[in-house]
């Protein structure tokens, strides 16, 4: 098993952590690796309606801003949430990011109600 490049967890920076959860697509994949733990790229991927490429894009800057961590195993590409380092350096971002996207989607899916916040 071989890691790929990504940050310290001291080397991790709030900026760059707010500019990957900016992306839509990237934080429905932060929700998923939030409620599933560890998962391979392709099962994380599999439900979204996006090109392959634009996934192993997404990927790259959710884990060079430091929001996961991914681990190579032959082939294959595991990608875990790195929850406890994002807690450390920035305490409660992540829960009050991920339980907004939260409230979004949940109104997003009622009829007759507007997705914003």
């Amino acid at each position: 098993m071989r890691e790929v490049s990504q940050p310290a967890t001291e080397a991790v920076r709030l900026v760059d952590v707010l500019r990957a959860l900016a992306d839509p697509v990237r934080l429905d994949l932060v929700l998923r690796l939030d409620e599933m733990g560890e998962e391979s790229c392709n099962a994380l991927g599999a439900e979204l309606d996006v090109h392959q490429t634009t996934l192993s894009h997404h990927y790259r800057v959710l884990r060079e801003a430091g929001v996961t961590w991914t681990t190579v195993q032959g082939r294959t590409r595991l990608v875990r949430l790195r929850r406890e380092d994002l807690d450390a350096r920035f305490p409660g971002l992540l829960e009050a990011v991920l339980t907004a996207h939260r409230r979004t989607r949940a109104t997003a899916d009622r009829p007759g109600q507007a997705g914003t916040l």
